[in-house]
């Protein structure tokens, strides 16, 4: 099986090096020295890992062969890809590679049914699922714990707590402050006429002003990423 590894991007410095957008949670294996990889398009690999670096938070591979600055630019945008046994897990329990997880059935904690996984995309801050709904449509969950807890591959499902609005943007909540800020204001006007009434009576006997506490939360739309 063949798994998508990396994303070749901007050459670094003038030796061959180039910047790559990890695709595995386990570059060291995928993308090591020796690694031979094949490549889409298909007509520019297979490559080879002569040897890297991190450099800034970010992966920089040479390739055997790639000895210049325009060699290394030549290769932007091109993707990397392993050959993976269907059968091979990661090491950790908590990971899961692309094919363990296309074709899931995604499910709310009551059973709903909210649509078929279709793809995992990475991006350089936290992977999305990209779930396609019974009405044709997509919707994007952050594959992160506190949204989807559950990884059942026995069961072929995953089980989702999204926040409010991210399934449908309609159960959205959504927190304004402009009527807090117009109460406040009423408030203060009223507070301004009852003191001016007591500096003209001296005999006024001091007043409590109760406002009531107002609540302030709402639940936030999960959104990718």
């Amino acid at each position: 099986m063949q798994l998508v590894v990396g994303k070749i991007g901007r050459a670094h410095g003038i030796r061959g090096d180039v910047s790559v957008e990890v695709r595995t949670d386990e570059p060291e294996l995928r993308l090591g020295p020796g690694a031979v990889l094949l490549t889409d398009p298909a007509g520019i690999g297979p490559l080879t890992v002569e040897s890297g670096k991190v450099h800034s938070g970010r992966l920089l591979l040479r390739f055997a062969g790639v000895k210049d600055r325009t060699a290394a630019e030549a290769l932007r945008g091109t993707f990397l890809i392993a050959e993976v046994d269907p059968e091979e897990t990661p090491d950790d329990p908590d990971e899961y590679y692309d094919h363990q997880l296309i074709g899931l059935d995604v499910v709310l904690t009551d059973g709903t049914l909210i649509g078929e996984l279709t793809e995992v995309v990475h991006l350089p801050y936290q992977d999305l699922l990209t779930v396609l709904r019974p009405d044709g449509t997509e919707v994007l969950i952050p594959f992160v714990e506190q949204i989807v807890p559950t990884i059942d591959l026995d069961e072929q499902r995953a089980v989702i707590t999204p926040p409010p609005g991210l399934i449908d943007p309609a159960d959205a909540v959504v927190v304004s402050s402009r009527g807090d800020a117009g109460d406040a204001d009423d408030v203060d006007d009223a507070g301004e006429s009852e003191g001016s009434e007591g500096a003209g009576d001296s005999g006024s006997d001091d007043s409590d002003s109760d406002s009531d506490d107002s609540d302030g939360s709402g639940g936030s739309t999960g959104g990718a990423a």
